[in-house]
């Protein structure tokens, strides 16, 4: 089996094996070669397909390269390069996978899938360690760059409902991010936000963290994010691509449950903090009134 270290030398062993391969394994050696960044989101008969061999051909290639199959192989590939694609070749490669056809219904399958696969592959012991190191923290901060700054501010603003010691770091320059977090200490917990193509921002600051004793906690998408080696706690939400945009559909669910946990752990104040809330909405208005209620009103005047 190939460890995430040897995926790095995916490439080179391919080329360095060539002139073992049959004459057909070549031919999908080549193609892996010169366009891995398509061939990682094709299935073995598409491959197969493209370059002239049978599927039966493509998974002893994969086998021969020490997998237990063709989807270890393809999971290598695209672990290899989600985090190297342009803009541009993600429009590409995404073109190749959806085609023709129901867009709408291929892309929601889409993300069905990586919410399933994130429920069985999470690891529990992580999502309950971070949520009682989040609850016992004497500073929450929230970090999250370009599209993951949505994610950010979403946990940040139920985190705020929950905590007076909140701090959604703002990301606008890389000088500001470390200005904002300059303090944290042991006592404190950094959740950080990241999925391909990674932030170098968030990198550096769960690093700062981790060298200054917090606990962190990332939110990414596996084992080979650049936010996994200074982790505490990892929790691993399956994304994807979806032509330019990135599918964000599953670490959104798991951000969702990690709420939901720490709320839980926080009955009480939460309560509390939401029975104040309703009292002011009411007072300011915050809120429109019903429109049925509305026109009641208007009947009786």
């Amino acid at each position: 089996m190939w460890g995430e270290t040897m995926n790095k030398d995916l490439l080179n062993q391919i080329q360095n094996l060539y002139q073992t391969f049959s004459k057909g394994q070549k031919h999908i050696a080549k193609f892996i070669i010169d366009h891995y960044d398509k061939a990682a989101f094709m299935t073995a008969s598409k491959l197969g397909s493209i370059v002239g061999v049978s599927e039966s051909t493509v998974v002893r290639f994969a086998s021969e390269l020490g997998f237990e199959g063709y989807p270890q192989l393809q999971k290598s590939l695209q672990e290899l390069i989600r985090n190297k694609l342009t803009s541009v070749q993600r429009i590409e490669v995404s073109t190749d996978r959806l085609g023709d056809g129901d867009i709408f219904e291929k892309v929601l399958n889409s993300d069905i899938e990586k919410i399933k696969k994130t429920v069985t592959e999470l690891s529990r012991d992580d999502f309950n360690g971070a949520v009682s190191a989040i609850v016992g923290a004497k500073n929450i901060y929230v970090l999250g760059v370009r599209s993951s700054a949505a994610l950010a501010s979403f946990l940040g603003l139920y985190f705020n409902y929950i905590f007076d010691h909140v701090i959604l770091v703002n990301t606008t320059s890389g000088s500001e991010v470390f200005e904002q977090i300059m303090r944290i200490n042991e006592n404190d917990v950094i959740v950080g936000i990241s999925f391909p193509r990674y932030s170098t921002r968030t990198v550096k600051a769960m690093k700062f963290a981790s060298d200054r004793g917090a606990t962190v906690v990332s939110i990414t998408d596996s084992k080979m994010s650049p936010l996994y080696r200074y982790s505490s706690y990892n929790l691993i939400a399956k994304s994807d691509m979806a032509s330019f945009v990135d599918s964000l559909v599953a670490p959104l669910s798991l951000i969702n449950a990690l709420i939901v946990a720490v709320g839980i752990k926080c009955q009480a104040q939460v309560y509390n903090t939401f029975a104040q809330l309703e009292r002011i909405w009411d007072e300011y208005e915050v809120y429109d009134k019903n429109d049925e209620e509305n026109r009641g009103d208007e009947d009786k005047e």
